[in-house]
C-alpha cells in the first residue's frame, strides 16, 4: 500500500500539541505515531520533549563499541607487529613492551571514539537523508508543523484530525 505524506501548519503550540497527543492517543491503522510523525518549529519549545516523549538515543553505544573495539585492535596489531621481530637480539628486553604500547593504544582509543562517534551521529541523525517530501516556508517564520506519512486509509482520518483543531493549512503529497 503506498504512503501519503501530510502536513499541517498550526500558529499555536497548544493546538499542535493537542493535535499530537490525540494522534498518539488514538490507534490509527497504518500510521505509528512514533515513527511516522515530525514537529517541525521555527523556535525551540522544551515542551516538545515532554509530549512527544523520550526519543532513544544510540550515538554513545557507537562511541563505547568504538573506543573499546578500535582500542583493542590497535593494541594487537602494535603487539603483532613487535612480535615478528622476535629474531632480533633484544638486549633482555620483552618482545612485546606493555608500557610503550599502552600509551599508543590509549591514543587509538580515543581516536576510534570519535571517529565512531562522528559516524554513529550521522548514522543516527539519519544523514545523508533527502529532504522532507513537503516543505513551508512559513515552518521557518512563525508556524509549527506537523509532517505524518501514513497508509492512503488512514490519511482521511489525519485530515479530519488536523481540521478539527484549526490547521491553516493542510498539504499533501502521495508517497512512492
Amino acid at each position: 500500500m503506498s504512503k501519503r505524506h501530510l502536513l499541517a501548519l498550526f500558529t499555536d503550540f497548544d493546538a499542535a500539541e493537542k493535535v499530537v497527543t490525540e494522534l498518539r492517543n488514538l490507534g490509527i491503522k497504518g500510521f505509528n505515531a512514533e515513527k511516522d510523525m515530525i514537529v517541525k518549529s521555527p523556535i525551540e519549545h522544551p515542551e516538545v520533549e515532554e509530549f512527544l516523549g523520550d526519543r532513544p538515543v544510540r550515538v554513545q553505544w557507537f562511541t563505547l563499541f568504538g573506543a573499546v573495539g578500535m582500542g583493542a585492535l590497535m593494541f594487537l596489531l602494535i603487539s603483532a607487529s613487535q612480535g615478528n621481530f622476535f629474531a632480533q637480539m633484544k638486549g633482555g628486553k620483552p618482545i612485546v613492551p606493555f608500557p610503550p604500547n599502552f600509551v599508543l593504544t590509549y591514543e587509538l582509543f580515543i581516536l576510534g571514539g570519535v571517529y565512531i562517534t562522528v559516524l554513529g551521529f550521522l548514522i543516527c541523525a539519519g544523514l545523508p537523508a533527502r529532504r522532507s517530501p513537503l516543505y513551508s516556508a512559513k515552518v521557518s517564520e512563525d508556524q509549527i508543523g506537523i509532517l505524518v506519512q501514513a497508509d492512503e486509509s488512514a490519511s482521511g482520518t489525519l485530515k479530519s484530525i488536523f481540521t478539527k483543531h484549526r490547521a491553516l493549512e493542510i498539504q499533501e503529497e502521495a508517497g512512492k
